[in-house]
């Protein structure tokens, strides 16, 4: 007998997977800054979009539908999938201290997750954001990813 599950379409299935974890963890959806990565990389390298396609619906789309995997975690490695073809460079994890560390899968839910770019004129780009930034997180936000080179002022 197969589960009706099965029959449905592999997209349906790894939205619906997401889209329970992120309720259920209160996580923030990926979704959204990777769509921005997506188009970026559009306009700068029509070879690599097409590979960051084909990995999506390839690899991460049947891997968040595996009920094995950690769809989140599928999702982070898309991430850090579309970094890497915006410029080489190596993924670090950021805690609520402002600690960073060579980043491991699963990254925990409460580190901010950056790729850094080999050529230090490029920004940061985003790979993993917590569902809060600890004020550590958002200084490390603001200067590597946002390029901003003033504290924000934090008291109201």
């Amino acid at each position: 007998m197969t589960d009706p599950a099965d029959e449905q379409p592999v997209e349906d299935r790894a939205e619906a997977r997401l889209d329970a974890v992120l309720k259920e963890t209160g996580a923030r959806d990926p979704r959204d800054f990777y769509r921005v990565q997506l188009k970026e990389l559009r306009s700068e390298d029509r070879a690599g979009y097409d590979a960051a396609v084909e990995y999506y619906r390839e690899t991460l789309l049947p891997r968040v539908a595996d009920p094995e995997v950690d769809p989140l975690a599928a999702w982070m490695d898309y991430g850090r999938h579309l970094a890497s073809l915006r410029t080489p460079g190596r993924t670090v994890s950021i805690d609520g201290s402002g600690r960073a560390a060579a980043y491991t899968s699963p990254a925990r839910r409460s580190s901010l997750v950056l790729h850094l770019p080999d050529d230090k004129k490029r920004p940061a780009l985003l790979v993993g954001l917590p569902s809060e930034l600890s004020s550590a997180q958002r200084a490390t936000y603001d200067w590597l990813v946002s390029r901003r080179r003033a504290l924000r002022n934090t008291t109201k």
